[in-house]
């Protein structure tokens, strides 16, 4: 169930009641109540698409828990640029005014932020069991730490140290501009180009990227494709049922193994990289021996500098929840 274990846990309740915690995807939106520190509840998936806002999500959610009272407080992650009052999703078409939304629903606080900016303030937080390492490197204490993670879109972020906090970072990264690093990724680009003007590593590093990196791989190779979906282009490479699909994964674990090592020596992020996101966890042992460690340390004289930088799949479940919650609470105890 719920990563809550990844909270320090404690007795008391909040004195102010539940708070609501969500994480909203392009394609699902993630709730949870937080009734007191480390103690989360009542977690629920939604589709985005079964409603048509926001707020009618929340309220579709939070209708049949009124055993929890009156909601006052709520922080949302949420994978889009934050940057003002106003949100507009990139991957959905939810739209809103994030204080509107709060009068509408009653809150005396409602708190929007990047999705990846709330995963990046839950690293320091995740147990051993929690995440799992690719390849070797040690964490070097009090360094950058970086975030990259695949799943509806790209989500880039990290962690600067500062003193004895985190300061996690509004980063929009999965919009660079795509870079090959060979012969198959420079085909796969002219095909990408085909259909984009501008080809980030978002359009390749994610649920469409998949489908986008198989129609290129079937016209390099002169074979006729399919109309199937990511999921079934990743269960058929995992069940060892379709050659094609297989080298798709392998595709796309490449090319996240060259934005992940980009990340780590842009941010020099020495304390390690984690790789988030709901397609890598899913990919298992294939993501570890895929090439994405190869690729992740080839960076011609930095390769012995990337040997050292370890790299993290996160595996708790709700990870996000971890980071909204420690957000809203430092923004209450301000207060």
């Amino acid at each position: 169930m719920t990563s809550a274990a990844s909270l320090s846990v404690f007795a008391s309740a909040h004195p102010d009641g539940a708070r609501l915690l969500a994480d909203i995807g392009g394609t699902n939106a993630r709730f949870a109540l937080e009734t007191g520190p480390g103690k989360v509840e009542a977690v629920d998936v939604l589709a985005c698409a079964d409603h048509a806002t926001l707020a009618d999500a929340v309220r579709a959610y939070l209708a049949p828990r009124a055993q929890y009272g009156q909601i006052r407080h709520a922080a949302i992650a949420i994978a889009n640029p934050v940057d003002g009052d106003f949100v507009r999703m990139t991957n959905h078409h939810w739209q809103f005014s994030t204080a509107a939304v709060r009068t509408e629903l009653g809150f005396d606080t409602l708190l929007v932020v990047n999705d990846f900016t709330a995963l990046a303030s839950s690293l320091p937080h995740l147990r051993d069991n929690e995440k799992r390492q690719v390849g070797g490197g040690t964490a070097a204490p009090d360094a950058a730490i970086g975030l990259v993670g695949a799943g509806t879109g790209l989500g880039v972020s990290g962690l600067i140290p500062c003193g004895t906090r985190w300061t996690p970072l509004q980063s929009e990264g999965g919009h660079v501009t795509f870079a090959p690093a060979n012969e198959t990724e420079v085909q796969i680009l002219q095909f990408a180009w085909r259909e984009f003007e501008h080809v980030s590593a978002e359009r390749l590093l994610s649920g469409v990227g998949l489908e986008l990196i198989y129609r290129a791989l079937c016209a390099i190779r002169g074979q006729a494709e399919e109309n199937i979906k990511a999921p079934e282009i990743t269960r058929r490479a995992l069940a060892g049922e379709c050659a094609l699909c297989d080298q798709v994964v392998e595709a796309f674990c490449g090319m996240l193994g060259t934005v992940a090592g980009n990340l780590a020596v842009t941010l020099g992020a020495t304390g390690g990289v984690y790789i988030g996101g709901g397609i890598v966890p899913k990919l298992g042992e294939r993501f570890e021996r895929s090439s994405f460690r190869a690729r992740f340390e080839h960076k011609g004289r930095f390769a012995a500098y990337l040997a050292r930088v370890p790299v993290y799949v996160i595996t708790a479940e709700y990870p996000a929840f971890v980071g909204v919650s420690a957000i809203l609470a430092e923004r209450l105890a301000a207060h």
